[in-house]
């Protein structure tokens, strides 16, 4: 009897009381709140940092593209440790820039040279050959400069995003001479 008077009081008295709804609306809320907060800055920082990279792709290709002089292995370091510096990369990066010229005879592009940094490989004839929906149409055996660029990108927080690789390809006429060319001396 005790038990079920008790149990009929805490019951009535609990049921009309409203004085701690707030307090317990926000523990359910707050930490939905602060997850839903910490998501859209991760994104927006991944979407910052896609900028930046592209920014930095474009930037590295406007610059070889005006190049009347051979560039070397010195000049493609520059243009990486620039690239490190403008993305701001603290995982690494890799870099790859070719020259290719375009062959309308047999409707194909043919590399003139391919140069890289990190952890990719130099592209090969075979490779740039079936380029044609990648590239513009141009005249036969004009050259164009392609910029691949790479960067791993590792959100702030972990809240559903995944670390990526940023990957963006650019292409550039050369602007000053009609192609680019590439020497192994210093």
């Amino acid at each position: 009897m005790l038990r079920h008077h008790l149990k009929s009081f805490l019951c009535a008295n609990f049921t009309r009381r409203e004085d701690g709804t707030v307090a317990i609306e926000t523990v359910i809320i707050l930490p939905m709140m602060f997850w839903a907060f910490l998501s859209m800055f991760s994104i927006f920082d991944a979407f910052r940092q896609y900028s930046i990279n592209q920014k930095a792709a474009y930037t590295i290709g406007d610059m070889i593209s005006r190049e009347t002089l051979p560039i070397n292995n010195a000049y493609l370091d520059g243009a990486q440790d620039l690239f490190d510096y403008l993305t701001r990369s603290r995982e690494g990066s890799a870099i790859r820039v070719s020259s290719l010229k375009w062959d309308n005879d047999n409707r194909i592009f043919m590399r003139d040279w391919s140069k890289a940094r990190g952890w990719v490989s130099p592209l090969s004839n075979s490779n740039v050959s079936g380029w044609i929906d990648r590239l513009p149409i141009m005249r036969h055996n004009e050259r164009i400069v392609v910029v691949e660029t790479w960067s791993k990108y590792d959100p702030p927080f972990n809240t559903g995003l995944e670390d990526r690789e940023i990957r963006n390809f650019t292409f550039t006429r050369p602007r000053y001479a009609p192609s680019v060319l590439w020497t192994d001396e210093i």
